[in-house]
């Protein structure tokens, strides 16, 4: 069984079918075997941006993407600003989320926190208590520790493949799978 925590990417399995989770990384950003589990999902991009969806940050196109199927209409974001203004669950060293989304807004609109340096979802992705243990022993998730390089600078095309190769041995191969093993 793999030993799951916070601050993991779990990447998608090549024929997991799930439309939600197809080529998809999570970073789990919080793991609890006695209470479940949450993430964002990095790599699906959500067609507005952020300056389109919040009326305080007009002009601001920072990209969001879709964290998950769950709750939607809620906005999340993951950062690397350390301040306390801004707060937030240290997931990973050096690396949050959640926090006062309006210091973040005004960090952002100061220069002090960068595209490179934040990412807004706009839900997430939610396991109940032994349904990711479950997906896991059906292999429907490959895990390995989160970056920041991986998680801020990956284009959303190539955060799947960049994940399988930062797990590296013979997971690289899996980036050379279709998705449809019948075309093959």
């Amino acid at each position: 069984m793999t030993d799951l925590h916070s601050g993991q990417f779990l990447i998608a399995d090549p024929f997991l079918s799930d439309p939600n989770f197809q080529r998809t990384v999570v970073l789990l950003s919080e793991y609890s075997s006695s209470l479940g589990s949450m993430g964002f999902v990095l790599n699906m991009p959500c067609e507005l941006t952020l300056g389109e969806l919040m009326s305080a940050m007009i002009g601001y196109d920072f990209p969001v993407f879709i964290g998950g199927p769950v709750q939607k209409d809620l906005l999340f974001f993951v950062h690397q600003c350390k301040e306390a203004s801004i707060g937030g669950k240290e997931i990973f060293p050096g690396v949050f989320w959640g926090g006062d989304l309006n210091e973040a807004f005004e960090k952002i609109k100061c220069g002090l926190l960068k595209e490179n340096r934040i990412k807004f979802f706009l839900g997430y992705s939610g396991w109940s208590v032994g349904q990711l243990e479950q997906e896991m022993e059906l292999k429907s998730w490959i895990t390995v520790d989160a970056t920041a390089s991986i998680l801020f600078n990956s284009k959303a095309e190539n955060t799947w493949s960049d994940a399988l190769k930062e797990k590296g041995g013979d997971y690289t191969q899996l980036i050379h799978y279709p998705i449809d093993p019948i075309l093959n």
